[in-house]
């Protein structure tokens, strides 16, 4: 079968992701796919337009959608399922989860995540190296966690939430989960003790909603 496989984006995170679709597809051709692309080959790979990824003469395409923003990211799975490609899942090896771990298609689980039991996580799934997500967690669709996040029990997340580097989310409970709602952001480092609402933005320790300034 003459197959291609694309990481979308030959950003930063891109190109963190190319080994582990390799890891995954050792014999396939693997390309980058990115609309402003910064060369013609990138780390000894193609870097294709997405418009060139759609036209090739390939029989079979399969897509990783290497994006931390999780808007962009959605319109792309969309863009890329009007066109028939198939969107792949993507693990580390080292990757561990454990019991009733359920997880949506698109995920990208980095090297060192763990998730381990009794999980529901939603599509287009970031696990940036080191994070962990525990027992009995809810996450949404297109959820990004950064590098060495520390997603804690019983906690809900919703869609379109950014979770930043190294920021620790508190315990909640079977009766009371500790919820981040719909596209909030968690700052870099923040420490969560309580729920934070749609659209906030929190940052520090305890985390506060991020004043504007005037």
């Amino acid at each position: 079968m003459n197959r291609i496989i694309g990481v979308f984006g030959a950003s930063g995170f891109g190109r963190e992701v190319m080994p582990l679709v390799k890891e995954s597809y050792p014999r396939e051709q693997l390309v980058f796919v990115d609309d402003n692309p910064p060369s013609s080959m990138l780390n000894g790979y193609q870097v294709m337009t997405f418009e060139e990824f759609v036209s090739s003469n390939a029989s079979e395409k399969l897509i990783s959608i290497a994006i931390a923003d999780s808007k962009i990211r959605k319109v792309l799975t969309e863009k890329c399922i009007n066109e028939n490609i198939e969107l792949i899942s993507l693990r580390s090896s080292n990757v561990i989860t454990m019991d009733a771990v359920n997880i949506g298609e698109g995920a990208i689980l980095c090297p060192f995540s763990t998730i381990t039991s009794n999980v529901q996580i939603g599509k287009s799934f970031h696990s940036n190296i080191y994070s962990y997500v525990a027992h009995d967690c809810v996450i949404g669709d297109y959820v990004t966690f950064a590098p060495r996040v520390h997603c804690n029990g019983n906690i809900h997340i919703d869609d379109y939430a950014y979770i930043g580097t190294g920021a620790i989310i508190k315990q909640g409970t079977p009766e009371k989960p500790l919820k981040i709602g719909r596209g909030a952001i968690v700052g870099m480092g923040a420490v969560v003790t309580k729920d934070v609402p749609p659209g906030a933005v929190v940052i520090g320790n305890p985390a506060k909603p991020l004043e504007k300034k005037s």
